[in-house]
């Protein structure tokens, strides 16, 4: 059968002061009226049923995300500790092979924008029957729409089984020229959407991983606890799928957008005619090209441009767009009492 394990981590940094370490971006409508945690599961509809879909998590996520996603209590994976996307999935994945051992995973985050749920289910569709036909770990790739920094990129090798390719290499968040170059070779972005058969995953960590591989036995005997106290934190991309020769890669046809930071709104937010962003009660007069936020207190910008303005939680963030990106190095230089939001 077909499972999803959701990756809905996160310490709730990148949209301070909205978003905060029990209510970080996934719980968020950032692009809508829903969050992208609710969107994740809804995106699933038709594809996977709600009682195989396992939810990855920390301890001050647990209980948000047990009110927010109407899904079996026992289907909440609580992390002990964070550890990074390698040994979350190889937990999600050894619980999906506990439970059925034919178990064939789909892997995707929580925190993903996709406008048009059809093209995204047909990709994972394809992903799944992959997976399904061999001893495979898919990857799907997206056409990217921009040269952008802050993705992983994949290189399409030799055609594998009519519908995939091998990976040629993978490149990690590029700086922009080296972005540039590698969409003009036909890159694709990384986008995290992933596909396995549960004993394919957790055989191909056995033989490549050693961050996490000396301690799966402690997930097969069901001991979370001990295993998260014995690995080694580290990625899915860096610590098996750079390092294995069983993935291969799929296009996926959808639009993507994992929401990086507050820039990010102006791609996924209409805009009003000057290009601002507005959300809340917010009157933007003489100003443009800004991204503005309010969870109650009215705000007035006039004259201004290229700013984020956020006001949330009983702090006013104002922010040069440019600088959206490097908004976790602006939080590391706050007093305590300003950067910790009240309960």
């Amino acid at each position: 059968m077909h499972w999803a394990i959701i990756l809905a981590g996160g310490a709730g940094t990148r949209f301070w002061p909205l978003s905060s370490p029990t209510r970080p971006k996934q719980l968020l409508p950032l692009a809508g009226t829903s969050s992208s945690a609710e969107a994740t599961v809804a995106r699933l509809e038709g594809l996977i049923p709600r009682e195989r879909i396992l939810v990855v998590t920390g301890p001050a996520l647990a209980e948000p995300l047990r009110a927010h996603l109407e899904l079996p209590p026992a289907n909440l994976l609580v992390e002990p500790r964070a550890a990074s996307t390698g040994p979350a999935l190889a937990w999600g994945t050894q619980e999906a092979h506990r439970r059925d051992p034919d178990a064939t995973v789909l892997a995707l985050h929580a925190d993903w924008h996709i406008p048009d749920p059809a093209p995204f289910r047909a990709a994972a569709a394809a992903a799944l029957a992959l997976a399904d036909a061999g001893e495979f770990l898919v990857t799907v790739g997206v056409t990217p729409s921009r040269v952008e920094t802050g993705y992983g990129y994949l290189i399409p090798g030799e055609p594998v089984a009519d519908t995939g390719f091998r990976v040629h290499r993978f490149v990690e968040k590029p700086d922009a020229e080296t972005a540039a170059s590698l969409l003009a070779e036909g890159a694709l972005w990384n986008s995290g959407l992933f596909a396995w058969r549960a004993r394919t995953l957790l055989a191909e960590i056995d033989r490549h991983t050693p961050e996490v591989a000396p301690w799966l036995p402690r997930l097969a005997a069901n001991d979370p606890e001990g295993f998260f106290r014995q690995v080694t934190p580290v990625s899915i991309d860096v610590g098996l799928l750079e390092r294995s020769p069983a993935v291969v890669g799929i296009r996926g046809h959808f639009a993507w957008d994992d929401i990086g930071n507050w820039e990010a709104l102006s791609r996924v937010r209409p805009h009003d005619p000057a290009g601002n962003v507005t959300v809340g009660p917010v009157a933007a007069i003489d100003a443009g090209d800004c991204i503005i936020w309010s969870d109650g207190i009215p705000i007035v910008a006039s004259g201004v441009r290229d700013l984020v303005i956020v006001a949330a939680n009983g702090r006013l963030l104002v922010l040069a767009r440019e600088r959206a990106a490097d908004l976790k190095q602006t939080l590391d230089q706050l007093p305590p009492a300003i950067r910790n939001l009240p309960a």
